[in-house]
């Protein structure tokens, strides 16, 4: 990868954080006749990362194109199907539930980004995570 590619994926990475710490503060600061429109925003929001970060597992998988890519395609879905059940959830149990498919994510990306190459964007993935998912929890705490 080179310096300018990751540069460029540093800047989206943390402006991407833009909308969940906002979105998150928002909870604790908007009238109460608000708050189920910014909670409706932040799951949402949450749910399309996570989808995206499940996406590129599709990435990889197509990458590969052998036998193993299988657990790709297959892990490449789960976080879509969940993120979109979350959603279905009141955002008090929805939110904590995105905060949960974030961290599991980067579990399953910690375990396979090494082996395809990745393991250099892994620190960032770390921080973009913690800070989201702190944001699902501090939006679910102000319900």
């Amino acid at each position: 990868m080179t310096p300018s590619i990751e540069k460029t994926i540093q800047k989206l990475g943390y402006a991407g954080l833009i909308p969940f710490a906002l979105l998150a503060l928002l909870m604790w600061l908007v009238d109460e006749d608000l708050l189920p429109f910014v909670a409706v925003a932040l799951a949402g929001y949450g749910a399309v990362i996570v989808s995206f970060l499940g996406g590129i597992h599709w990435g990889l998988g197509f990458v590969r194109g052998d036998d193993s890519a299988r657990l790709h395609f297959v892990w490449g879905v789960v976080p879509s199907l969940l993120a979109w059940l979350s959603l279905l959830m009141p955002p008090h149990a929805g939110l904590p539930l995105i905060g949960l498919l974030l961290l599991a994510c980067y579990a399953v990306d910690r375990k396979v980004y090494p082996t395809a190459g990745l393991a250099q964007v892994l620190p960032m993935r770390l921080q973009l995570t913690v800070v989201a998912t702190l944001s699902c929890m501090l939006g679910a705490a102000a319900i």
